[in-house]
């Protein structure tokens, strides 16, 4: 059994733990190790091939009050460096992990120093960007040119790569969660009425959007306002305290007209991820300013209406092919509530394709991994159709 390192943004946030969640369970037959806040151990709980290595460990923190004086060591650096040598392995999975922020270059350095290359290290589902440097695009290149296998989520990062060799393109991950399993949650039967379930963020905890924080606050009692008097009952949804966005909740919902206000609940993602899916599932529409609310809406073919906050979302919109409505929350002054309100009736996208060609994020890890092509539909199958219709050969 092979045992593999996730290198992952375990920041509570529900799209990322996702990915750890499909990657586990696609390789029941791998033991696979996770570094990260101690809240992972009941988030993964009943992930029996998975082991939580809490970097809050009480030795370790006793180790770090030890070594304190010496400024130069890193214990956790070492600690997730020991943890990488003791796999056969590293899969780096997430969306938005090649973004230029500040100290990019000491972040980099750090990767390299306790994941190096000597053991195969796999890149699925990320996109790159947003970046300004060349020296950001030509250092990763560097970097990516030693690994095994690179799986973008849009043509757009591909084309950066596309003369590597080791380099992929596949509609985002989430697009192949599996449906089937989606729990229900009784309190959004139909009997309780329309639901509409917005996403929400903080802007200003992105440096592009630092000071549009109450114009987009005020955009989304709005909305909610005229959803209510739609017919829906609101919910409020937090993707990822860490990020702000139960801040962002708490300060819609305090705006809500006091007629309004027993029509907005507030849904908080903390480690409940069964009931953060059941309660996207469970909506009759999807107003996403989260990325992955975007995509799960329409992997749970509801009506979603779009809220971009970057290029990203832009760029997987026109790989999917969405024609339906959307905002742009760097410009709130062209949402207009009521073209929310009618996207129940636009805002739907048929995915099933994007979920077949989803599976090709995997192609090379399963045969590093010795998975079966008979379990569930063959990621090489999968990959071979993407590499038709795109006519790109690695």
């Amino acid at each position: 059994m092979r045992k593999m390192m996730i290198h992952a943004y375990a920041k509570l946030n529900l799209g990322d733990d996702l990915f750890i969640k499909m990657l586990c369970e696609r390789y029941p037959e791998t033991r696979f190790v996770l570094p990260a806040e101690k809240a992972y151990k009941e988030c993964f709980r009943n992930q029996a091939n998975l082991s939580v290595r809490s970097v809050e460990a009480i030795w370790l923190r006793a180790f770090k009050k030890v070594l304190k004086r010496f400024r130069s060591l890193e214990v956790e650096k070492l600690y997730i460096k020991w943890l990488a040598f003791r796999c056969d392995g590293v899969v780096q999975i997430g969306g938005s992990v090649f973004m230029e922020t500040p100290g990019w270059e000491e972040h980099l350095e750090w990767k390299r120093e306790v994941y190096g290359r000597r053991k195969p290290y796999f890149i699925l589902g990320a996109n790159f960007g947003p970046w300004k440097d060349p020296a950001f695009l030509e250092r990763h290149r560097e970097g990516f040119a030693g690994c095994t296998d690179i799986c973008f989520r849009d043509r757009h990062s591909f084309e950066l790569f596309r003369d590597l060799g080791n380099v992929r393109v596949a509609p985002d991950i989430i697009f192949g969660y599996p449906v089937q399993t989606v729990p229900s949650r009784p309190e959004l039967s139909s009997s309780a009425g329309r639901t509409a379930v917005l996403s929400v963020i903080r802007p200003s905890d992105r440096e592009s959007l630092k000071s549009l924080d109450e114009r987009y606050y005020d955009k989304f009692r709005d909305l909610s306002v005229a959803l209510i008097e739609a017919g829906y009952r609101v919910v409020l949804m937090s993707f990822c305290e860490h990020e702000g966005d139960e801040e962002a909740a708490e300060a819609i919902s305090a705006r809500i007209p006091v007629g309004y206000a027993d029509r907005v609940s507030c849904f908080k993602y903390r480690t409940n991820l069964d009931e953060a899916i059941a309660c996207l599932a469970g909506a009759d529409l999807i107003v996403a300013t989260r990325f992955h609310a975007m995509i799960l809406g329409w992997r749970f073919g509801k009506p979603v209406y779009p809220v971009a906050y970057s290029d990203k979302t832009l760029h997987v919109m026109d790989d999917a092919r969405f024609s339906g409505g959307y905002g742009d929350l760097r410009h709130l002054e062209d949402m207009v509530p009521m073209d929310v309100v009618r996207s129940a009736e636009t805002g739907r996208l048929n995915v099933s394709g994007l979920a077949r060609r989803a599976e090709y994020h995997f192609e090379r890890l399963d045969h590093y991994l010795g998975r079966s092509p008979g379990e569930e539909e063959s990621a090489e199958n999968a990959g071979r159709r993407v590499l038709a219709g795109r006519n790109h050969e690695n």
